[in-house]
């Protein structure tokens, strides 16, 4: 278990430096004004051609968006968790550690939130409302490829019933298959913001995974 837990670490971290110089292409790599007034967009052949593709669909933006909530509620299911047992035990250190890190992860995932809202790396293909958003990386895909992925483990060990457990995660994994690509197909997000949330995501969950089972 703790060569698993050290390859998906180590995965985890390849794909966050792959994240990581990703990002950073993103300021320099074909970067032409293509988004709404003026806004400048790296690899923007690429992008600019995944747009016109799929064009755009504000009423799957809206229902991709209600259902992050679904995403959110899951999140604050576990922090529940968590404060029960805090509650009950009376130690937040006698908190399964499994919630404890799960506590972590989902933090550090706020905070990386918060650091795009406030480095801009591109604006969104459309204006919402008038207004242009930050669009990189894609925060719905953020929330649902890292919430549902862990949601996933930590239901594999909290369900014991293995059918209703094999259900759930089946619709965990629908679902997040489903908000990545109506994220993308929707048309409000950038090709390059959709692959760098799935890189991201990929690289936290892989960390997480790893941390986790060596636990």
């Amino acid at each position: 278990m703790k060569r698993k837990s050290q390859s998906y670490i180590l995965i985890g971290m390849v794909v966050l430096l792959v994240f990581l110089a990703y990002t950073v292409s993103l300021t320099a790599v074909d970067r032409h004004p293509i988004g709404p007034n003026g806004s400048v967009v790296a690899y923007a052949t690429v992008n600019r051609a995944v747009h016109d593709f799929f064009g755009v669909h504000l009423w799957l933006y809206h229902l991709t968006d209600w259902a992050g909530v679904v995403a959110i509620a899951v999140a604050f299911g576990f922090a529940g968790v968590g404060l029960v047992q805090w509650i009950q035990r009376r130690n937040i250190w006698r908190v399964d550690r499994s919630i404890l890190l799960l506590g972590a992860f989902y933090l550090l995932v706020f905070g990386v939130y918060v650091f795009f809202e406030y480095t801009v790396i591109n604006y969104r293909p459309v204006l919402i409302y008038g207004f242009l958003e930050a669009s990189y990386p894609s925060s719905t895909t953020m929330l649902a490829a890292c919430v549902l992925p862990t949601a996933m483990m930590q239901f594999k060990r909290l369900v014991r019933n293995r059918m209703v457990c094999r259900i759930v995660n089946g619709l965990c994994g629908v679902f997040t298959v489903f908000m990545v690509v109506g994220r993308l197909v929707c048309g409000v997000h950038w090709f390059t913001d959709i692959v760098g949330g799935l890189l991201f995501s990929t690289a936290m969950v892989c960390l997480y995974y790893g941390a986790e089972t060596a636990v």
